[in-house]
């Protein structure tokens, strides 16, 4: 599966980093249980999206950033 565009180099359409996501969650202001509304998720599963436990999909990053103008 190293042809997955998720595993590749990285790119416009990869996953964002761990610190990335922690990153853009403080730069708008909110807290995790909100971030997580707002795309839809869990609160356990942005936790280990910032944690590095779970990847987080290109195409929720691409939301989360078009929802707060990051």
């Amino acid at each position: 599966m190293s042809n997955h565009p998720n595993r590749g180099p990285k790119g416009p359409s990869s996953n964002p980093a761990p610190e990335a996501i922690r990153a853009g969650r403080e730069a708008a202001g909110l807290t995790q249980t909100a971030a997580s509304t707002l795309v839809h998720s869990t609160l356990r599963r942005w936790q280990e999206w910032e944690e590095g436990k779970h990847r987080m999909h290109p195409g929720l990053w691409e939301l989360f950033q078009l929802k707060t103008k990051t």
